[in-house]
């Protein structure tokens, strides 16, 4: 027997909260009788309608995918633009991206179906580490560095302290290349955090998530996890890091 916001949330049709949030309203029938009771267990012969329809148990998938400039990092776009999931047209399961890069920034996205999976990879709470390359206008001085480093104060927040490392200069043309470790995910993030001290963000790519990379990878290419990756990834947000 299995919980029913978790039934929900494998089923790819919310997150666990959000599914939780989705109990909570009412939304949800268990053989036809509304369930408003968090952690109500049920089986795979219960038949589960989410807003009326009635969720399809499909079998988890786990992308790792290589996202190149100019793409939306969603299912669908109202204005007609590539989404990440257009470079999946064989999959028969309902896909979407853990977390987003955005449409100029390229590099490391996961793609799944699993709703637990990408909530708990997504949540600051179990710092997940992401590295980010960036190249900068400008040349920061070592202060400046220290201040992403300890966190920067934004519109929505102070970041929580990153991991920086200088790793090239360019100093005919005034441009850096700068590594960047976080493990937060807000809109334009590493962006924002180079502009709050003084320097505008060039190109930005995602090297890593975690400890996945994009070896052997071209832009727009995929390749399924490993059931050890999936694993690992799950072990490292349940210990915290």
């Amino acid at each position: 027997m299995e919980r029913l916001q978790k039934v929900i949330a494998h089923a790819g049709i919310a997150s666990r909260r959000k599914a939780e949030q989705l109990i909570l309203e009412g939304k949800v029938k268990v053989n036809g009788e509304v369930v408003k009771e968090l952690g109500t267990k049920i089986t795979d012969n219960d038949r589960v309608e989410v807003e009326g329809v009635q969720i399809e148990k499909e079998a988890p998938v786990y992308y790792l995918f290589y996202k190149p400039r100019g793409v939306i990092s969603a299912v669908t776009d109202d204005k007609g633009r590539k989404t990440v999931t257009d470079f999946f047209p064989h999959s028969e399961e309902r896909i979407y991206p853990v977390g987003r890069l955005d449409y100029e920034t390229t590099g490391l996205l996961l793609i799944t179906n699993d709703g637990e999976f990408a909530n708990i990879l997504t949540h600051p709470k179990y710092e997940i580490e992401k590295t980010y390359v960036a190249k900068i206008k400008g040349i920061p001085i070592r202060e400046a560095l220290k201040k992403l480093e300890r966190g920067v104060q934004l519109e929505d927040g102070k970041t929580a302290p990153a991991r920086v490392k200088m790793t090239s200069v360019d100093r005919k043309k005034g441009t850096s290349i700068i590594e960047i470790g976080i493990h937060e995910g807000r809109n334009r993030q590493v962006r924002r955090m180079f502009e709050a001290i003084g320097h505008e963000v060039l190109k930005l790519k995602r090297e890593r998530f975690a400890f996945l990379d994009l070896h052997g990878l071209n832009t727009g290419d995929a390749r399924e996890l490993t059931p050890h990756e999936v694993k690992q990834l799950r072990a490292l947000a349940e210990h915290g890091k």
